[in-house]
Protein backbone atom coordinates (compact mmCIF):
# COMPACT_ATOMS: atom_id res chain seq x y z
CA UNK A 1 0.00 0.00 0.00
CA UNK A 2 3.05 2.41 1.04
CA UNK A 3 4.75 1.27 -2.35
CA UNK A 4 1.51 2.28 -4.05
CA UNK A 5 1.17 5.92 -2.80
CA UNK A 6 4.66 6.65 -3.59
CA UNK A 7 3.85 5.28 -7.07
CA UNK A 8 0.65 7.73 -7.46
CA UNK A 9 2.71 10.79 -5.82
CA UNK A 10 5.39 10.35 -8.48
CA UNK A 11 2.57 9.74 -11.40
CA UNK A 12 1.32 12.88 -9.88
CA UNK A 13 4.24 15.00 -10.24
CA UNK A 14 5.58 13.40 -13.73
CA UNK A 15 1.80 15.00 -15.03
CA UNK A 16 2.47 18.29 -13.99
CA UNK A 17 5.64 18.70 -15.20
CA UNK A 18 4.41 17.81 -18.83
CA UNK A 19 1.14 19.49 -18.06
CA UNK A 20 3.93 22.54 -17.29
CA UNK A 21 6.17 21.81 -20.52
CA UNK A 22 3.38 21.87 -22.39
CA UNK A 23 2.23 24.84 -21.80
CA UNK A 24 1.40 27.26 -24.44
CA UNK A 25 2.31 30.34 -22.16
CA UNK A 26 5.98 28.93 -21.92
CA UNK A 27 6.61 29.17 -25.82
CA UNK A 28 6.63 32.72 -25.54
CA UNK A 29 9.87 34.38 -25.37
CA UNK A 30 10.52 35.91 -21.71
CA UNK A 31 12.45 38.56 -22.94
CA UNK A 32 10.22 39.92 -25.63
CA UNK A 33 8.96 42.93 -23.50
CA UNK A 34 12.45 44.26 -22.48
CA UNK A 35 13.09 46.11 -25.77
CA UNK A 36 10.10 47.69 -25.91
CA UNK A 37 10.63 48.80 -21.82
CA UNK A 38 14.24 49.66 -22.41
CA UNK A 39 13.23 51.56 -25.26
CA UNK A 40 11.61 54.13 -23.05
CA UNK A 41 14.80 55.10 -20.99
CA UNK A 42 16.63 55.95 -24.59
CA UNK A 43 14.08 59.02 -24.46
CA UNK A 44 15.58 62.11 -23.98
CA UNK A 45 14.54 65.76 -24.67
CA UNK A 46 14.13 68.18 -27.74
CA UNK A 47 15.21 71.48 -28.21
CA UNK A 48 12.13 73.63 -26.74
CA UNK A 49 13.56 76.69 -28.11
CA UNK A 50 15.48 78.12 -31.09
CA UNK A 51 18.92 77.68 -31.52
CA UNK A 52 21.84 79.85 -31.13
CA UNK A 53 24.76 80.31 -33.05
CA UNK A 54 28.43 81.17 -31.63
CA UNK A 55 28.05 84.71 -32.31
CA UNK A 56 25.22 85.34 -31.21
CA UNK A 57 26.16 83.89 -27.81
CA UNK A 58 29.02 86.10 -27.76
CA UNK A 59 27.02 89.60 -28.68
CA UNK A 60 24.88 88.34 -25.91
CA UNK A 61 27.45 87.62 -23.43
CA UNK A 62 30.00 91.17 -24.37
CA UNK A 63 25.79 92.71 -23.22
CA UNK A 64 25.12 91.37 -20.90
CA UNK A 65 27.59 89.44 -19.20
CA UNK A 66 27.66 90.70 -15.22
CA UNK A 67 31.26 90.85 -14.78
CA UNK A 68 32.16 92.87 -18.00
CA UNK A 69 29.00 95.14 -16.56
CA UNK A 70 31.02 96.09 -13.78
CA UNK A 71 34.22 96.40 -15.75
CA UNK A 72 32.56 99.23 -17.67
CA UNK A 73 31.09 100.73 -14.71
CA UNK A 74 34.66 100.94 -13.45
CA UNK A 75 36.15 102.59 -16.68
CA UNK A 76 33.14 105.34 -16.25
CA UNK A 77 34.76 106.22 -12.82
CA UNK A 78 37.89 106.21 -13.96
CA UNK A 79 36.89 109.06 -17.10
CA UNK A 80 34.80 111.22 -14.34
CA UNK A 81 38.32 111.19 -12.45
CA UNK A 82 40.41 112.81 -15.11
CA UNK A 83 37.83 115.89 -15.65
CA UNK A 84 38.91 116.81 -11.62
CA UNK A 85 42.31 115.36 -12.14
CA UNK A 86 43.99 119.30 -13.80
CA UNK A 87 41.19 121.23 -12.14
CA UNK A 88 42.24 124.19 -9.71
CA UNK A 89 41.40 123.84 -6.18
CA UNK A 90 38.79 125.46 -4.61
CA UNK A 91 38.58 129.19 -4.52
CA UNK A 92 38.52 130.52 -1.01
CA UNK A 93 36.63 134.15 0.13
CA UNK A 94 37.30 135.71 3.82
CA UNK A 95 36.02 138.48 5.97
CA UNK A 96 37.81 139.86 8.44
CA UNK A 97 37.17 142.70 10.98
CA UNK A 98 39.68 144.04 13.15
CA UNK A 99 40.19 147.47 15.47
CA UNK A 100 36.73 147.24 17.11
CA UNK A 101 36.61 149.11 20.17
CA UNK A 102 36.13 146.83 23.48
CA UNK A 103 34.47 149.23 25.08
CA UNK A 104 31.85 149.65 22.46
CA UNK A 105 31.80 146.25 20.59
CA UNK A 106 28.49 147.47 18.82
CA UNK A 107 29.84 150.11 16.84
CA UNK A 108 30.92 148.81 13.78
CA UNK A 109 31.72 151.92 12.20
CA UNK A 110 34.73 151.69 14.07
CA UNK A 111 35.40 148.58 13.14
CA UNK A 112 37.90 147.75 9.61
CA UNK A 113 36.38 145.24 7.19
CA UNK A 114 38.34 143.46 5.06
CA UNK A 115 36.24 141.36 1.74
CA UNK A 116 39.00 139.00 0.52
CA UNK A 117 38.93 136.01 -2.73
CA UNK A 118 41.75 134.24 -2.89
CA UNK A 119 42.62 131.42 -5.34
CA UNK A 120 45.59 128.92 -5.52
CA UNK A 121 47.42 127.96 -8.66
CA UNK A 122 49.84 125.20 -9.29
CA UNK A 123 53.20 126.06 -11.62
CA UNK A 124 53.12 125.60 -15.19
CA UNK A 125 52.40 122.24 -16.54
CA UNK A 126 51.14 120.68 -13.28
CA UNK A 127 47.51 120.47 -14.01
CA UNK A 128 48.49 119.05 -17.48
CA UNK A 129 50.97 116.10 -15.90
CA UNK A 130 47.96 115.43 -13.43
CA UNK A 131 45.83 114.62 -16.45
CA UNK A 132 47.86 112.76 -18.47
CA UNK A 133 48.74 110.92 -14.74
CA UNK A 134 44.54 110.20 -14.59
CA UNK A 135 44.13 109.46 -18.39
CA UNK A 136 46.92 106.89 -18.36
CA UNK A 137 45.25 105.32 -15.33
CA UNK A 138 41.34 105.35 -17.74
CA UNK A 139 43.82 103.35 -20.64
CA UNK A 140 44.61 101.03 -17.63
CA UNK A 141 40.61 99.84 -16.83
CA UNK A 142 40.24 99.94 -20.20
CA UNK A 143 42.62 97.19 -20.55
CA UNK A 144 41.64 95.59 -17.87
CA UNK A 145 37.81 96.23 -19.37
CA UNK A 146 39.05 94.40 -22.59
CA UNK A 147 41.00 91.43 -20.88
CA UNK A 148 37.76 90.62 -19.60
CA UNK A 149 35.95 90.75 -22.68
CA UNK A 150 38.88 88.78 -24.24
CA UNK A 151 38.21 86.20 -20.97
CA UNK A 152 34.35 85.83 -21.13
CA UNK A 153 34.89 85.11 -25.27
CA UNK A 154 36.85 82.66 -24.52
CA UNK A 155 34.71 80.94 -22.12
CA UNK A 156 31.53 81.30 -23.89
CA UNK A 157 33.69 79.41 -26.96
CA UNK A 158 34.58 76.71 -25.09
CA UNK A 159 31.47 76.25 -23.19
CA UNK A 160 29.74 76.42 -26.78
CA UNK A 161 31.77 73.76 -28.06
CA UNK A 162 31.36 72.04 -24.95
CA UNK A 163 27.21 72.08 -25.97
CA UNK A 164 27.53 71.77 -29.44
CA UNK A 165 29.69 68.38 -28.43
CA UNK A 166 26.69 67.27 -26.00
CA UNK A 167 24.26 67.76 -28.73
CA UNK A 168 26.00 65.67 -31.17
CA UNK A 169 26.58 63.22 -28.86
CA UNK A 170 23.32 62.45 -27.95
CA UNK A 171 22.70 61.94 -32.00
CA UNK A 172 25.14 60.01 -32.34
CA UNK A 173 23.31 58.18 -28.73
CA UNK A 174 19.94 57.73 -30.53
CA UNK A 175 21.61 56.31 -33.78
CA UNK A 176 23.51 53.69 -31.55
CA UNK A 177 20.48 52.92 -29.76
CA UNK A 178 18.45 52.68 -32.46
CA UNK A 179 21.09 49.92 -33.62
CA UNK A 180 21.50 47.96 -30.23
CA UNK A 181 17.93 48.00 -30.44
CA UNK A 182 17.83 45.96 -33.94
CA UNK A 183 20.84 43.68 -32.65
CA UNK A 184 18.35 42.90 -30.14
CA UNK A 185 15.19 42.26 -31.97
CA UNK A 186 17.50 40.48 -34.31
CA UNK A 187 19.01 38.31 -31.61
CA UNK A 188 16.18 38.02 -30.18
CA UNK A 189 14.38 36.36 -33.26
CA UNK A 190 17.15 33.73 -33.81
CA UNK A 191 16.86 32.75 -30.15
CA UNK A 192 13.03 32.05 -30.53
CA UNK A 193 13.67 29.44 -33.76
CA UNK A 194 17.18 27.98 -32.04
CA UNK A 195 19.64 29.62 -34.21
CA UNK A 196 21.99 31.47 -31.32
CA UNK A 197 21.96 31.00 -27.67
CA UNK A 198 20.25 32.46 -25.05
CA UNK A 199 23.43 34.20 -24.04
CA UNK A 200 23.25 36.40 -27.04
CA UNK A 201 19.87 38.25 -26.41
CA UNK A 202 21.26 38.29 -22.78
CA UNK A 203 24.14 40.35 -23.85
CA UNK A 204 22.14 42.44 -26.15
CA UNK A 205 19.92 43.62 -23.56
CA UNK A 206 22.85 44.83 -22.05
CA UNK A 207 24.40 46.91 -24.45
CA UNK A 208 20.92 48.58 -24.51
CA UNK A 209 21.30 49.06 -20.97
CA UNK A 210 24.48 50.54 -20.78
CA UNK A 211 23.50 52.98 -23.56
CA UNK A 212 20.90 54.01 -20.82
CA UNK A 213 23.78 54.67 -18.74
CA UNK A 214 25.07 56.50 -21.43
CA UNK A 215 22.49 58.71 -21.73
CA UNK A 216 22.14 59.84 -18.29
CA UNK A 217 25.89 60.83 -18.11
CA UNK A 218 25.12 62.91 -21.13
CA UNK A 219 22.27 64.95 -19.88
CA UNK A 220 24.18 65.56 -16.72
CA UNK A 221 27.10 66.89 -19.00
CA UNK A 222 24.28 68.92 -21.13
CA UNK A 223 22.69 70.43 -18.14
CA UNK A 224 25.90 71.49 -16.86
CA UNK A 225 27.22 73.07 -19.77
CA UNK A 226 23.89 74.67 -20.44
CA UNK A 227 24.55 76.31 -16.80
CA UNK A 228 27.40 77.58 -17.11
CA UNK A 229 26.74 79.49 -20.63
CA UNK A 230 23.53 81.06 -19.09
CA UNK A 231 25.70 82.23 -16.65
CA UNK A 232 28.22 83.92 -19.05
CA UNK A 233 24.99 85.22 -21.03
CA UNK A 234 23.78 86.79 -17.81
CA UNK A 235 20.68 84.77 -17.86
CA UNK A 236 19.00 82.57 -15.36
CA UNK A 237 21.28 79.26 -15.14
CA UNK A 238 17.91 77.45 -15.71
CA UNK A 239 16.67 78.45 -18.66
CA UNK A 240 16.11 76.49 -21.58
CA UNK A 241 19.33 76.87 -24.37
CA UNK A 242 20.46 75.16 -27.36
CA UNK A 243 23.42 75.87 -29.78
CA UNK A 244 24.22 74.97 -33.29
CA UNK A 245 27.09 75.37 -35.51
CA UNK A 246 29.50 72.69 -36.56
CA UNK A 247 33.42 71.91 -35.96
CA UNK A 248 35.67 74.73 -38.14
CA UNK A 249 39.11 73.82 -37.55
CA UNK A 250 41.70 75.81 -39.45
CA UNK A 251 44.17 73.73 -41.65
CA UNK A 252 47.21 75.41 -40.61
CA UNK A 253 47.73 76.83 -37.24
CA UNK A 254 50.07 79.99 -37.07
CA UNK A 255 53.89 80.26 -36.18
CA UNK A 256 54.91 80.85 -32.85
CA UNK A 257 56.54 83.97 -33.92
CA UNK A 258 53.32 85.03 -35.58
CA UNK A 259 51.51 85.32 -32.83
CA UNK A 260 54.02 86.59 -30.50
CA UNK A 261 54.24 89.50 -32.55
CA UNK A 262 50.53 89.93 -32.76
CA UNK A 263 50.24 89.66 -28.88
CA UNK A 264 52.27 92.86 -28.22
CA UNK A 265 49.85 94.91 -30.27
CA UNK A 266 46.64 92.88 -29.10
CA UNK A 267 47.07 91.68 -25.62
CA UNK A 268 44.83 93.81 -23.43
CA UNK A 269 47.66 92.91 -20.11
CA UNK A 270 50.62 94.27 -22.34
CA UNK A 271 48.41 97.21 -23.00
CA UNK A 272 47.97 97.75 -19.36
CA UNK A 273 51.46 97.35 -18.09
CA UNK A 274 52.64 99.69 -21.15
CA UNK A 275 49.93 102.25 -19.71
CA UNK A 276 51.21 102.13 -16.46
CA UNK A 277 54.96 102.58 -17.83
CA UNK A 278 53.52 105.82 -19.64
CA UNK A 279 51.93 106.57 -16.34
CA UNK A 280 54.86 106.18 -14.58
CA UNK A 281 56.92 108.40 -16.76
CA UNK A 282 54.15 111.30 -15.99
CA UNK A 283 54.81 110.88 -12.10
CA UNK A 284 58.54 111.19 -12.58
CA UNK A 285 58.08 114.57 -14.79
CA UNK A 286 55.04 115.86 -12.45
CA UNK A 287 57.56 114.68 -9.31
CA UNK A 288 60.62 117.04 -10.83
CA UNK A 289 57.93 119.66 -11.54
CA UNK A 290 58.09 120.58 -7.86
CA UNK A 291 60.56 122.47 -7.93
CA UNK A 292 58.73 124.99 -10.29
CA UNK A 293 57.02 127.55 -7.71
CA UNK A 294 53.00 127.42 -7.19
CA UNK A 295 51.27 131.16 -6.35
CA UNK A 296 48.23 132.02 -4.46
CA UNK A 297 46.78 134.96 -5.37
CA UNK A 298 44.39 136.96 -3.23
CA UNK A 299 42.35 140.42 -4.18
CA UNK A 300 40.22 142.11 -1.10
CA UNK A 301 38.37 145.46 -0.79
CA UNK A 302 38.64 146.86 2.50
CA UNK A 303 36.08 149.61 4.42
CA UNK A 304 37.79 151.86 6.87
CA UNK A 305 36.07 153.37 10.10
CA UNK A 306 34.33 156.47 10.42
CA UNK A 307 36.50 159.85 9.73
CA UNK A 308 39.35 157.82 8.00
CA UNK A 309 41.11 159.97 5.22
CA UNK A 310 40.07 156.71 2.34
CA UNK A 311 36.87 155.02 3.37
CA UNK A 312 37.07 152.90 0.18
CA UNK A 313 40.29 150.84 -0.05
CA UNK A 314 41.49 147.27 -1.87
CA UNK A 315 44.42 145.05 -1.22
CA UNK A 316 46.61 142.71 -3.49
CA UNK A 317 48.38 139.79 -2.58
CA UNK A 318 50.58 137.43 -4.17
CA UNK A 319 52.25 134.23 -2.45
CA UNK A 320 55.49 132.44 -4.07
CA UNK A 321 56.12 128.93 -2.98
CA UNK A 322 60.08 128.58 -2.33
CA UNK A 323 60.72 124.49 -2.86
CA UNK A 324 64.09 125.06 -3.55
CA UNK A 325 64.50 125.64 0.12
CA UNK A 326 62.90 122.02 0.51
CA UNK A 327 65.23 119.95 -1.29
CA UNK A 328 65.31 116.84 0.62
CA UNK A 329 61.63 116.22 0.27
CA UNK A 330 61.22 116.52 -3.61
CA UNK A 331 64.34 114.70 -4.39
CA UNK A 332 62.96 112.02 -2.21
CA UNK A 333 59.33 112.01 -4.40
CA UNK A 334 61.79 112.26 -7.67
CA UNK A 335 63.96 109.30 -6.43
CA UNK A 336 60.16 107.25 -5.75
CA UNK A 337 58.88 108.12 -8.88
CA UNK A 338 61.83 106.85 -10.44
CA UNK A 339 61.88 103.76 -8.40
CA UNK A 340 58.14 103.14 -9.62
CA UNK A 341 58.88 103.38 -12.92
CA UNK A 342 61.22 100.43 -12.60
CA UNK A 343 59.15 98.37 -11.49
CA UNK A 344 56.67 99.19 -14.00
CA UNK A 345 59.14 98.34 -16.52
CA UNK A 346 59.96 95.40 -15.09
CA UNK A 347 56.31 94.21 -14.47
CA UNK A 348 55.68 94.78 -18.38
CA UNK A 349 58.89 92.82 -19.18
CA UNK A 350 57.45 89.98 -16.72
CA UNK A 351 54.17 90.60 -18.53
CA UNK A 352 55.42 89.80 -22.02
CA UNK A 353 57.47 86.57 -20.65
CA UNK A 354 54.05 85.21 -19.12
CA UNK A 355 52.19 86.15 -22.54
CA UNK A 356 54.97 84.28 -24.36
CA UNK A 357 54.55 81.17 -22.11
CA UNK A 358 50.63 81.43 -22.27
CA UNK A 359 51.06 81.56 -26.28
CA UNK A 360 53.48 78.61 -26.33
CA UNK A 361 51.24 76.11 -23.92
CA UNK A 362 48.53 77.21 -25.64
CA UNK A 363 50.12 76.42 -29.56
CA UNK A 364 51.52 73.13 -28.21
CA UNK A 365 47.82 71.94 -26.84
CA UNK A 366 46.23 73.05 -30.73
CA UNK A 367 48.62 71.25 -32.51
CA UNK A 368 48.19 68.22 -30.55
CA UNK A 369 44.32 68.20 -30.11
CA UNK A 370 44.76 69.17 -34.03
CA UNK A 371 46.56 66.04 -35.12
CA UNK A 372 44.33 64.12 -32.87
CA UNK A 373 41.20 65.76 -35.22
CA UNK A 374 42.85 64.56 -38.20
CA UNK A 375 43.69 60.93 -36.66
CA UNK A 376 40.37 60.42 -35.76
CA UNK A 377 38.85 62.30 -38.89
CA UNK A 378 41.13 60.88 -41.80
CA UNK A 379 41.81 57.14 -40.18
CA UNK A 380 40.12 56.06 -36.93
CA UNK A 381 36.43 56.79 -38.00
CA UNK A 382 36.37 55.20 -41.19
CA UNK A 383 38.05 52.38 -39.70
CA UNK A 384 35.43 52.10 -37.17
CA UNK A 385 32.79 52.56 -39.88
CA UNK A 386 34.15 50.24 -42.44
CA UNK A 387 34.41 47.24 -39.72
CA UNK A 388 31.14 47.94 -38.20
CA UNK A 389 29.39 47.76 -41.64
CA UNK A 390 31.44 44.50 -42.58
CA UNK A 391 30.57 42.54 -38.88
CA UNK A 392 26.78 43.68 -39.28
CA UNK A 393 26.92 41.80 -42.50
CA UNK A 394 28.71 39.28 -41.38
CA UNK A 395 26.22 38.34 -38.19
CA UNK A 396 23.20 38.70 -40.90
CA UNK A 397 24.86 35.78 -43.42
CA UNK A 398 25.96 33.78 -39.88
CA UNK A 399 29.44 34.05 -40.69
CA UNK A 400 30.13 35.49 -37.12
CA UNK A 401 28.93 35.30 -33.35
CA UNK A 402 27.10 38.37 -31.44
CA UNK A 403 30.07 38.98 -29.37
CA UNK A 404 32.52 40.13 -31.82
CA UNK A 405 28.99 42.40 -33.38
CA UNK A 406 29.15 44.32 -29.47
CA UNK A 407 32.25 44.32 -29.54
CA UNK A 408 32.27 45.94 -32.94
CA UNK A 409 29.41 48.30 -32.06
CA UNK A 410 31.26 49.35 -28.75
CA UNK A 411 34.46 50.30 -30.58
CA UNK A 412 32.91 52.46 -33.11
CA UNK A 413 30.64 54.21 -30.04
CA UNK A 414 34.14 54.84 -28.20
CA UNK A 415 35.57 56.09 -31.79
CA UNK A 416 32.62 58.35 -32.49
CA UNK A 417 32.76 60.05 -29.09
CA UNK A 418 36.80 60.13 -28.81
CA UNK A 419 36.00 61.95 -32.06
CA UNK A 420 33.44 64.70 -30.83
CA UNK A 421 35.84 65.03 -27.51
CA UNK A 422 39.06 65.46 -30.08
CA UNK A 423 36.89 68.23 -32.13
CA UNK A 424 35.11 70.13 -28.97
CA UNK A 425 38.64 69.93 -27.22
CA UNK A 426 40.80 71.75 -30.30
CA UNK A 427 38.02 74.41 -30.20
CA UNK A 428 38.71 74.81 -27.07
CA UNK A 429 42.51 75.09 -27.40
CA UNK A 430 41.89 77.57 -30.39
CA UNK A 431 40.13 79.88 -27.58
CA UNK A 432 42.61 79.68 -25.38
CA UNK A 433 45.58 80.91 -27.72
CA UNK A 434 43.27 83.21 -29.51
CA UNK A 435 42.47 84.66 -25.64
CA UNK A 436 46.29 84.13 -25.32
CA UNK A 437 47.18 86.57 -28.42
CA UNK A 438 44.24 89.24 -27.57
CA UNK A 439 42.83 88.97 -31.02
CA UNK A 440 40.99 86.38 -33.35
CA UNK A 441 42.75 83.80 -35.09
CA UNK A 442 43.09 84.12 -39.19
CA UNK A 443 41.21 80.80 -40.42
CA UNK A 444 41.96 80.51 -43.60
CA UNK A 445 41.01 77.70 -45.63
CA UNK A 446 38.74 75.80 -42.73
CA UNK A 447 37.82 72.47 -42.30
CA UNK A 448 34.30 71.82 -41.95
CA UNK A 449 34.10 68.31 -40.39
CA UNK A 450 30.54 66.60 -40.34
CA UNK A 451 28.93 65.97 -37.37
CA UNK A 452 26.42 63.67 -38.54
CA UNK A 453 26.46 60.25 -37.19
CA UNK A 454 27.21 57.49 -39.65
CA UNK A 455 25.44 54.72 -37.85
CA UNK A 456 22.45 55.54 -39.63
CA UNK A 457 23.89 54.14 -42.79
CA UNK A 458 23.70 50.53 -41.08
CA UNK A 459 20.98 48.38 -40.21
CA UNK A 460 20.33 45.06 -38.84
CA UNK A 461 17.54 42.79 -40.23
CA UNK A 462 16.93 39.77 -38.74
CA UNK A 463 17.01 37.04 -41.45
CA UNK A 464 15.37 34.03 -40.03
CA UNK A 465 16.46 30.84 -42.54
Amino acid sequence: MKALRVGICLVIMFTGVLGFASDPATDVDPLSGVTGLLAQEHQHSRPSTPPLSLTELEAAALANNPEIRVAMRRVATAEIRVRSAGSLSDPEFMYRGWGTPLAKPWDLNQTQHMFMFNQSLPGPGKRALRTQVAAEGVEQVKAELEAKKRDVTAEVRKTFYDLLRNQDELLLHDEQAALARQSSESARIKYVVGRVPQQDVLKAQIALTKLVEHLVMLEQDGGLARSRLNTLLGRDPGSPLEVQGQYSPPQKLPALLDLEKDALGNRPELAMSSSGVRQGEARIKLAEKAYTPDYNLSAGYMLMPDGSRYRNTYMAEVAVTLPWLNRGRHDAEIAEAQADLSADRAEYENQCALVFEEIQEALIRARSAKRLVDLYSQTLRPQAQATLKSTVAAYQADRTDFLNLLDSQNTTLEVELDYYRAASELESRIADLERAVGAPLTREGQEANSTVPQASLLQITPEVR
